[in-house]
């Protein structure tokens, strides 16, 4: 069955060779490779619980074997990296971005820091923050 999740042939093959590794011991894999990212992309698009996976995908244990592994040997981040530098070639920019923006709404702080309230429009600390004082 196919899914609206399923990687298209030309995703595959942009992915397949970024993927596939040889071992010298030949190839064990139980599972088409290509049905195994269906199966993960299927699960992100969703939400759906691993147990909750279709019957047409791999056993859940397999799949999520897969995942867990790769997650591991950092495989995700190295796939990222190569479809971004991939797409910035194909839009005639540097494969390798000269800067990086983080937003600070994404970075965590901190524990351990004074806990105070702030109001914008107060220009000045919450009532909350001032009552815990003892304001």
């Amino acid at each position: 069955m196919n899914y609206p999740s399923d990687l298209t042939d030309a995703q595959w093959e942009a992915l397949r060779p970024l993927l596939e590794y040889t071992n010298g011991y030949g190839n064990r894999r139980q599972h088409p490779l290509r049905l195994m990212i269906n199966a993960i992309l299927y699960l992100v698009k969703t939400g759906c619980q691993w147990r909750q996976l279709p019957h047409d995908f791999p056993n859940w244990k397999s799949v999520y074997s897969c995942y867990a592994r790769w997650c591991k040997r950092g495989t995700w981040e190295k796939v990222l990296d190569e479809i971004n530098r991939q797409h910035r070639v194909q839009q005639g920019r540097n494969p390798n971005p000269s800067y990086v923006i983080i937003d600070s709404q994404s970075v965590k702080t901190v524990s351990g820091g004074k806990e105070r309230g702030f109001d914008g429009g107060k220009k000045g600390e919450g009532a909350k923050a001032a009552h815990r004082r003892g304001h």
